[in-house]
């Protein structure tokens, strides 16, 4: 990602501010010190310095020369920020993150109080000399030799220049040379101070003084992580730079000084607490409010007011991170994470999330704050965040057709980084439940028959129709599998013996009544007949793969939903069968711009056709069967307003887990309830809001039905079988009764 540089307008004598007569002296004394024939000048400019050192002024001419003559200035460390974009397109902040707390802000965009209290107080002669003050300069080290109190002496823009020298040092991510570097940007040694002098020169004569005091006070520390003006006016007084009062920018501009000393966060503090008025930062506020009315920034009466006037922080906490994004928090960390794996941010991890931390970037993510609303909503009133039963998650994600936008991602825990906290309760956790694991999520949890789609697919690529039967008869030994991968799988010997979910005995089903019924059995037979390898590579072709980054397995058990997948990932394939068979991978950021508000690039979504449309038709007519006369009639019938929906259920052994998948035509949505820790049985326990194995069907509606609400849904292109062909017997024979067809139990079927 391309960092970009502040420009400074150069310095003209066309300025508001114009030298007097002393200033131009001043500039004059600065432009000749970095002039070899003006060498004795120069020497007027360091002598202080050398008089403490003992160092002879004709030995140091030349090497003041050699010194330096520009700093490069960086763009500073500003904090970042994650925003969803509300409807009407107002952006929503989710959380903020840096090292370095700071916002930088133009020189109207400061009070006028602000810039006035810094040089009045800090260096009253900025305007007038040129980077090096020599009156003050020569009185700080008067003041030192003769044992006084130490006194620093520097300019504004000498102070300025330490402060980008710090910055560089900021950057360095070995400790060793970070050290070194800061000591060699801070130590109280006559070559560093000539050092300072050289560049803060050198940066008058290519910088407005406005400038100059624009970046001092975007680049001053104000206390622990607070760093510029816009920052500390947000933290200390939960205000703007441009709107502080003439005593509370007094108060600011006092913790320059010394920010430890003088910081308004600490109202403990036996020396600045608020028990004793913020004692010491007063002392130096009212310091700063004399030198305002000597200088004749402030009239008599403003110093009375502001000087009677108490200091009264308003501490307000920054967003940091994204335990501050409340009900967005899994989703925010998701982005995070999608930014730490951005080559974009640099060669690896920690230097991706450090550019993030440091850059200033704004970051507007693709989360429907609509749809996230509803999903909040029905997951707090229907999947409590601990349960005495057994320790149970529940997830819902929806991503945008044909597109791969994410829109909803939430889960029924709280986030939180801090192990301290996750120990306090069963409530707190960081992984993210929805993703994969190297995202930040687990290692994945069984879909189900959900996972059964693929095999339909795999099943209609290969020619065969959704009319035509299989034995799906129960039994234990169910004979060799094609695999053209790994080569035949046996299960002759395997005693492998699954069962319907609702002891449907088989026989002798379709395809089509195995989808809406969701039959074990039906699927195996299904898969019995086709290529194990070819259902895996069609899953894969839908974007799904187990969660824990290994590849996905593939024999007869993998069938009905044996891998470990990630909610995300089943919501992308939906969102694919949903767009014809053209499967959009997920994306969480529609843009990102730089400090300067520039556009930098951004993940795209990669779309691939999974399978033809002729095929997606002919699945989307049975999942459509599912939602209306099959596993999904209860989530699809309390979806209002009503558009075409597609979907298939989902439930492994022991109702351990229940999932509920579809989509419109252009939002799909994946519910899942897991057993986190142990086997819980979601048949035999209650949530509040009904029975814990119906929760899916609950929550999947009322997420979609803002979905529909809000973007609609056209019909599906669908393809329905063709009639089974009937043929005429050449002689009479006894009738022969129909195959049996899946029941049809009273209450919706909870697979």
């Amino acid at each position: 990602m391309t960092m970009t540089t502040k420009v400074f307008e150069p310095y003209t004598f066309a300025e508001t501010h114009r030298r007097t007569g002393h200033g131009v002296l001043g500039g004059f004394l600065g432009f000749v010190a970095m002039s070899v024939a003006a060498g004795i000048l120069a020497s007027v400019a360091v002598t202080p310095v050398l008089a403490v050192s003992g160092v002879a002024v004709s030995s140091t001419i030349n090497a003041f020369e050699n010194l330096p003559g520009y700093v490069s200035i960086e763009p500073l460390s500003q904090k970042s920020n994650i925003y969803a974009t509300q409807t009407d397109g107002t952006p929503v902040l989710l959380a903020s993150f840096y090292d370095q707390n700071r916002v930088e802000v133009a020189f109207d965009a400061i009070s006028q109080f602000v810039k006035d209290a810094a040089v009045a107080g800090e260096d009253p002669r900025f305007y007038e000399h040129a980077g090096v003050d020599l009156q003050g300069t020569v009185r700080a080290t008067l003041s030192t030799v003769a044992g006084g109190v130490t006194q620093g002496g520097s300019s504004i823009t000498q102070q300025y220049v330490k402060n980008v020298l710090v910055q560089k040092c900021e950057i360095i991510v070995d400790p060793v040379e970070h050290d070194a570097c800061y000591l060699a940007a801070t130590e109280t040694t006559p070559d560093r101070k000539l050092k300072e002098m050289r560049l803060a020169i050198g940066l008058e004569k290519k910088y407005a003084k406005d400038d100059i005091l624009r970046q001092y006070l975007n680049i001053a520390g104000f206390g622990g992580t607070v760093y510029g003006i816009e920052a500390a006016a947000n933290y200390y007084f939960n205000t703007t730079a441009a709107a502080l009062s003439l005593p509370q920018a007094a108060s600011l501009v006092a913790i320059v000084n010394n920010p430890v000393k003088f910081q308004l966060d600490r109202p403990n503090s036996e020396t600045n607490g608020a028990a004793n008025g913020y004692a010491t930062n007063r002392q130096r506020r009212d310091y700063l409010l004399g030198e305002m009315l000597k200088y004749g920034k402030i009239t008599e009466a403003d110093h009375a007011a502001a000087s009677a006037a108490p200091i009264e922080p308003v501490i307000t906490e920054p967003s940091t991170g994204c335990q501050t994004a409340g009900d967005n928090a899994f989703f925010c960390d998701y982005v995070t994470q999608k930014l730490r794996n951005d080559p974009a941010f640099g060669e690896d991890a920690a230097s991706r999330l450090m550019t993030f931390r440091r850059g200033g970037y704004n970051v507007y993510t693709t989360l429907d704050l609509d749809l996230q609303g509803a999903a909040v909503a029905t997951m707090n009133a229907e999947v409590p965040k601990t349960y005495a039963a057994g320790d149970v998650g529940a997830v819902i994600s929806s991503v945008q057709v044909g597109t791969g936008r994410v829109l909803v991602m939430t889960q029924n825990k709280d986030y939180s980084q801090d192990p301290a906290v996750q120990a306090t309760g069963a409530n707190y956790t960081s992984i993210n439940y929805n993703t994969d694991f190297a995202e930040g999520g687990s290692r994945g949890f069984q879909p189900g028959s959900t996972y059964k789609v693929f095999t339909l697919a795999e099943w209609l690529k290969e020619g065969h129709s959704l009319n035509e039967r299989v034995d799906s008869r129960r039994k234990s030994n169910w004979g060799t599998f094609k695999d053209s991968c790994l080569g035949p799988q046996n299960y002759d010997r395997q005693n492998w013996n699954p069962r319907n979910d609702a002891n449907e005995s088989g026989g002798n089903y379709s395809a089509l009544q195995s989808t809406i019924g969701s039959i074990n059995t039906g699927f195996i037979g299904m898969a019995k007949k086709i290529d194990l390898c070819g259902i895996r590579q069609t899953a894969e072709s839908f974007g799904v793969h187990r969660a824990d980054g290994t590849p996905l397995l593939q024999s007869a058990a993998t069938v009905i939903g044996t891998n470990e997948v990630a909610p995300l990932s089943m919501a992308v394939a939906f969102a694919g069968i949903a767009n014809n068979g053209t499967t959009c991978s997920p994306i969480a950021i529609d843009r990102i711009t730089g400090p300067d508000g520039a556009e930098l690039p951004v993940p795209q979504s990669e779309c691939v056709q999974s399978v033809e449309p002729a095929v997606t038709a002919s699945m989307a007519y049975a999942m459509r069967r599912v939602m209306t006369d099959g596993t999904g009639r209860q989530s699809n019938s309390a979806a209002k307003p009503s558009v075409p929906l597609i979907g298939k259920t989902g439930t492994t052994d022991g109702a351990k887990d229940t999932w509920m998948s579809g989509a419109s035509s252009k939002v799909a949505t994946v519910v899942a309830v897991v057993s986190l820790t142990g086997a819980v049985n979601q048949r035999r326990l209650q949530f509040a809001g009904g029975q814990v194995a119906t929760a899916r069907h609950r929550m999947w509606p009322a997420v979609m039905s803002v979905a529909n609400a809000k973007y609609g849904g056209d019909a599906f292109v669908e393809a329905a079988p063709p009639p089974p062909v009937r043929t005429v017997p050449r002689r009479p024979q006894a009738p022969v009764a129909p195959p049996p067809a899946p029941p049809a139990p009273e209450t919706p079927p909870t697979q």
